[in-house]
């Protein structure tokens, strides 16, 4: 079961792996919506977790000139 899952849920760790991320959470969200009860919406919360954890350490803050 795990391999099947390792392609689509895992930490990122480069920006292309960050950017397959985002597009899955884009999906989730299409299909999910805002419905707390859907069997995805777990999942869309996990993967928004992990795309938060890298932004925090690889992004770096917009800042005011």
């Amino acid at each position: 079961m795990w391999p099947s899952m390792a392609t689509v849920l895992f930490v990122p760790h480069t920006e292309p792996e960050y950017e397959q991320l985002v597009d899955l959470l884009d999906t989730l969200i299409d299909q999910v919506g805002e419905d707390e009860t859907h069997p995805l919406s777990s999942l869309m919360e996990v993967i928004g977790a992990l795309i938060e954890r890298y932004e925090a350490e690889n992004v770096s803050e917009l800042t005011d000139a």
